[in-house]
Order: structure tokens, then sequence, then C-alpha cells
């Protein structure tokens, strides 16, 4: 197994790798094949990195990948459910990649002590990331950074997040959009959020308070996009 193939990265894990504080100890959760974990020590992002997954196969495959980068002496796997692997103030940095929002906001909601202006949240949901915005937003954390990342034709959002207890209710098009307009690659993910926003508003169309908001949305958003020569979806 070469090294540099098993430190070879996806534009989300780049990203994410990107978001983590420098000469943090990190903790890659939820770490799977263990090349995020792996190279973050091995570039000299952060001195040490707990890697953790629930299921013992993804742990074996991580143990091996860290092994051949050699980094086994800065990377601890550790077996176990979400953060319960962790005890406050081992991590300065958590990463949570590769699960659905909803998860995602189960995993934080059962860890209360995450809950640290000194801690930095480093999220990839694969999916409804419009819910995950949301909850950071009403649970009083903050989005300090984001970036978009294009994998297999589909865009992902990629965001780094830390408590301030200022909690508010976002907007729609933040959660939508979040801090991502501008990027590279933020029209096309816009049009991909607006297929799921269409989707969402044909499953309401029996709720006039949430159907008449969503629609004059999708209606502002799609006029967004053909003033910059965008097709609509």
């Amino acid at each position: 197994m070469a090294t540099e193939n098993v430190l070879h990265l996806d534009a989300r894990l780049r990203a994410a790798a990107r978001l983590v504080r420098p000469g943090h100890k990190a903790a890659d959760i939820g770490c799977d094949h263990g090349k995020l974990s792996a190279a973050l020590v091995c570039g000299g992002r952060c001195p040490f990195v707990i890697a953790a997954d629930l299921r013992p196969g993804p742990l074996s495959v991580a143990r091996a990948n860290i092994q051949a980068a050699g980094c086994a002496d800065r990377v601890e796997l550790r077996l176990g459910d979400g953060l319960e692997v962790l005890r406050p103030g081992e991590a300065q940095d958590i990463i949570i990649a590769g699960m659905g929002a909803e998860t995602i906001c189960e995993i934080l909601e059962k860890a209360p002590w995450v809950r640290d202006p000194a801690l930095r949240l480093v999220l990839v949901p694969a999916t409804k990331h419009s819910i995950l915005r949301r909850w950071l937003c009403r649970e009083g954390f903050a989005l300090r950074q984001e970036s978009l990342a294009q994998v297999s034709g589909r865009w992902y959002a990629v965001m780094a997040a830390e408590y301030t207890g200022q909690a508010f209710e976002p907007t729609g098009d933040f959660c939508l959009m979040g801090l991502t307009k501008g990027q590279a690659g933020w029209r096309e993910y816009l049009a991909q959020q607006l297929v799921k926003l269409k989707k969402f508003c044909r499953g309401v169309q029996d709720d006039p308070t949430l159907k008449g908001p969503v629609e004059e949305l999708i209606a502002r958003l799609e006029a967004e996009l053909e003033e910059k020569g965008e097709r609509k979806t």
C-alpha cells in the first residue's frame, strides 16, 4: 500500500483538513478509512489525532492505512459511538464527516460539552445541509467558514462552527446557502439545493403556513440564478 495513496483525500476531506486549526489536537469521529486522520498528522497540521468509528471493520481498515502512512504513534484508534469515545478537553477540533445532517445533530446533542467556545467543529454532512445549518444557529453555534467541494458530480458544503451561545432563527436563504455564496461552484450548489427545496415544497402543499414562504423563496432564488445566466432547475 503506497503512502501517497493512503494520504490521498477527496475534495471534501481536503476541505475539511484545511478547516482544522493548525497545531491543535483533533478527533476524527466516524473516521472510516482513517485517511483524513493520517493526512492531518503526516502533513503537520495536527500533532495528534483520535480516530474513532462505530464499527470494527472500518477501524481495522483505518489501522492498516495509518500504519502504512507511518504515523501510528500520533493517531489513537477508538471504537465507539459518536462523541462517547471522547472526554471533554481531549481534542480541540472535532471532525464529523460523511454522515447525514440529522445524525450529526444527534451526535452533538448527546454531548452537551461541545458547547465550548474553545472547540471547533468541522462538519461535512452527506445530506440535508440546510437542516444542519438551522440546527447550529438555533443551538448557539456560529458558522465561521464554509467551503464547497465537488465529488462525483455532487456538491458538498464543508463547515467550521464554534459555540457562541447566541442562538437565532436563520433565514431560508441562509439555511440553503450558508457562507458559500460567491465561491467557485456556488451557483451549481444553489441549483442542487433548489432541487431539494422543490421536493420539500411538494410535500407541504396542504400546509399554507409553509407552502407560501417556500414558494416565495424558490422564486427569489431562481430569479437570482437567471440573473447570473444559469438555467432553472
